[in-house]
C-alpha cells in the first residue's frame, strides 16, 4: 500500500467516529489491551502526560509540548481530530508522523486489525504509541480522544493527569449533566499521581476532589491559584500577566485562552517536580512559539488583513459562547461569519447565542455527519440570523471574501471539518 491506501484503510474500514458518529464509538479499554498485548505495552518505555476536557485540551497539550521541546526534551503530541493531514494527529518535535512508518504498521497490523476489530482511534492511538517508542520520546502528551474513564488512551499511568474544563458535549455519551460529565473526564485520574484542573464549576469541582481523595492524588485547581491577564495584543501574539508579576508573550491571541495557559503554567510547576529541567526561559519560548514548534493550527487562526479573515475551531455552546464573547472585544465595520456545524450536536442553544449583526454563510462539510447547509440556515433564519446556505466550504467562503470589504471581519467556525476545508481552500486560493 501507499500513503493515500493506508489512509483509505484506515478510514474505510474502521469505524471513524467523527465521520459517522455514535456507529463509531467504542467504550472501554478492551480493543486497547488487546492491540497492547500484540506490541508489547509501548506506552510503558516512555512518560506521559494525559489531558482530558470538554474545550481546551488541544490549546492545553500544545503549549505543554511546545515548552518541553524548548527545555530540549524529544516530545511525542497525540491529539484529535485533524484538520487537513491526518499526520497532524502524530507528532514527534511538531513534525508529522513519517509516512513511510505509517504504512509498515498498518501492513504489520493488518491481521490485528481484522481479529480485535478496533475503531479508527483505537487503531491511530496504538500506532502513535508504538511510534513514539520506536523513536524513544523522552515524554508523549497523550489528548483524550472522548471523556475520560472508558477511552482507550486511559491504558496509560501519566506523570500527570489535566482536566482543562467540563460543560456539555457528547452528552449521549458522557451524560445529560455536569455530574456524569465530570464523573466521565475524572476517569481519568490515577492512584497516586497528581491531577491539574482548569476550570470548574461547583458540581464538577465535588466530583474532582471527590475523586482524587478516592486516589490518593495531589489535587490543584489551576483557576484558584494563577490570575492571567491580556495586557496587549501586537502581531498576532498576546502578552499576559501573570499573578501581576511575571509577562509572556503567547503566540494563540483568543481571550479563551487565559484560562488554558493558567492550566498550562500549573501543570509545568508540578511536572518540574517529577524531575522535570524546564527553565523559565524554555516557559516563555514555548509559549510565544507555540504554533512554530508544534504545527497548530485553527485556533483563532489568521489568514489575512483588509478584510480580517481567522478560523477557530469552537464547536459546543461553551466553547462558541467564549468566541462570541471574544468577537464582542474586536474592531470591525461589519462581520461575516461562515458556520457549519454535524447534525448530531444540539445547536438550539449556541444559535441564541450567535451575533445577530452578522452577516451568515452557512455551509457543510463533505462529510456524512454534516449537518447539511440548507437545514442549518432555515433554523438560524427563524431566529432572526440572517444569511444563505452554500454547497461547499469553498464556496461559503469565497462568497464572503466577495462580499467583505477591507475593514470588515470573516471568521470561519463550527465544525472542525468546516474550518479543515476552509483551510484548504484558503491556502488554495492565496498560491
Amino acid at each position: 500500500m501507499n500513503y493515500n491506501e493506508t489512509l483509505q484503510y484506515l478510514f474505510q474500514r474502521l469505524p471513524v467516529f467523527h465521520f459517522s458518529g455514535a456507529n463509531a464509538y467504542k467504550p472501554g479499554l478492551n480493543n486497547t489491551i488487546r492491540l497492547m498485548d500484540k506490541l508489547n505495552h509501548p506506552y510503558l518505555k516512555y512518560k506521559t502526560i494525559h489531558v482530558a476536557g470538554t474545550n481546551g485540551k488541544g490549546s492545553v497539550s500544545h503549549f505543554l509540548s511546545a515548552i518541553l521541546q524548548a527545555a530540549g526534551y524529544k516530545v511525542g503530541l497525540y491529539t484529535s481530530p485533524h484538520l487537513v493531514d491526518f499526520g497532524e494527529r502524530i507528532r514527534i518535535n511538531g513534525q508529522m508522523i513519517d509516512k513511510e512508518y505509517l504504512i509498515k504498521f498498518v501492513e504489520n497490523n493488518l491481521a490485528n486489525f481484522e481479529t480485535i476489530q478496533p475503531s479508527f482511534f483505537e487503531a491511530t492511538m496504538a500506532l502513535a504509541f508504538n511510534y513514539f517508542a520506536d523513536n524513544e520520546v523522552d515524554i508523549a502528551i497523550i489528548e483524550v480522544g472522548l471523556g475520560g474513564r472508558l477511552d482507550s488512551t486511559n491504558i496509560i499511568t501519566p506523570e500527570l493527569s489535566i482536566i482543562t474544563n467540563i460543560s456539555f458535549d457528547h452528552v449521549e455519551f458522557l451524560g445529560d449533566t455536569i455530574e456524569k460529565i465530570a464523573t466521565e473526564k475524572a476517569g481519568i485520574i490515577k492512584n497516586n499521581v497528581p491531577v491539574v484542573i482548569g476550570e470548574t464549576t461547583k458540581d464538577s469541582k465535588a466530583v474532582f476532589l471527590n475523586t482524587a481523595t478516592l486516589n490518593n492524588s495531589e489535587i490543584f485547581f489551576a483557576e484558584n491559584e494563577l490570575s492571567i491577564q491580556c495586557v496587549e495584543i501586537s502581531n498576532l501574539k498576546m502578552k499576559v500577566l501573570v499573578n501581576q508579576s511575571i509577562n509572556y508573550w503567547v503566540g494563540l491571541t483568543g481571550s479563551y485562552q487565559l484560562k488554558n495557559i493558567a492550566t498550562v503554567l500549573k501543570s509545568i510547576e508540578i511536572i518540574k517536580k517529577a524531575g522535570l529541567q524546564i527553565s523559565e526561559k524554555n516557559i516563555a519560548a514555548g509559549l510565544e512559539h507555540v504554533i512554530d514548534l508544534t504545527g497548530f493550527m485553527g485556533r483563532w487562526q489568521c489568514f489575512g488583513f483588509e478584510p480580517q479573515l481567522f478560523v477557530d475551531t469552537a464547536h459546543n455552546f461553551a466553547g462558541i459562547n467564549e468566541l462570541v464573547n471574544h468577537i464582542k472585544t474586536l474592531k470591525y465595520k461589519s462581520l461575516h461569519l461562515v458556520f457549519g456545524m454535524v447534525s448530531d450536536k444540539d445547536i438550539s442553544k449556541i444559535l441564541l447565542v450567535l451575533p445577530t449583526n452578522a452577516k451568515y454563510y452557512f455551509s457543510n462539510a463533505n462529510i456524512a455527519r454534516a449537518l447539511p447547509a440548507t437545514e442549518l440556515q432555515e433554523k438560524a433564519n427563524a431566529i432572526g440570523l440572517k444569511g444563505e446556505a452554500y454547497k461547499t466550504v469553498e464556496n461559503a467562503v469565497d462568497a464572503a471574501k466577495m462580499a467583505a470589504n477591507n475593514n470588515d471581519f470573516i471568521l470561519v467556525f463550527g465544525s472542525n471539518f468546516v474550518v479543515g476545508e476552509a483551510i484548504v481552500a484558503i491556502k488554495k486560493a492565496n498560491r
